[in-house]
């Protein structure tokens, strides 16, 4: 079974930028990212198909920008403009092309990282 390596979270001001990394151990299909706040559902940050389609939650549209590499094995997050209520657990995660939409992770099929923590705070 594939395994993701997620990276990159820390600790940023309001307004500040970061960059997160999900490494897979072969190449993959449909990758995202998803992050959960204790007590809260989790979230759909942004998703992308293996033909490169993407598609971004509502919240985040303008400010993140998802990509991937040409082998498909390390996904990307750029998170921009970053606010207080960006800070959470990030969790990359992937699935076979097949399991449609690209960007619901309800199934069994889904494979997940291990969070990575981002913190926004003055």
């Amino acid at each position: 079974q594939v395994q993701l390596q997620a990276s990159g979270g820390g600790l940023v001001q309001p307004g500040g930028s970061l960059s997160l990394s999900c490494a897979a151990s072969e190449s993959t299909t449909s990758m995202g990212w998803y992050r959960q706040v204790p007590g809260k559902q989790r979230e759909l940050v942004a998703a992308i198909a293996r033909v490169g389609t993407t598609k971004y939650g509502d919240s985040v549209k303008g400010r993140f920008t998802i990509s991937r590499d040409s082998a498909k094995t390390t996904m990307y997050l750029q998170m921009n403009s970053l606010k207080l209520e960006d800070t959470a657990v990030y969790y990359c995660y992937t699935k076979p092309h097949w399991d449609v939409p690209f960007w619901d992770v309800a199934s069994r099929n889904v494979v997940w990282g291990q969070g990575t923590l981002v913190t926004v705070s003055s």
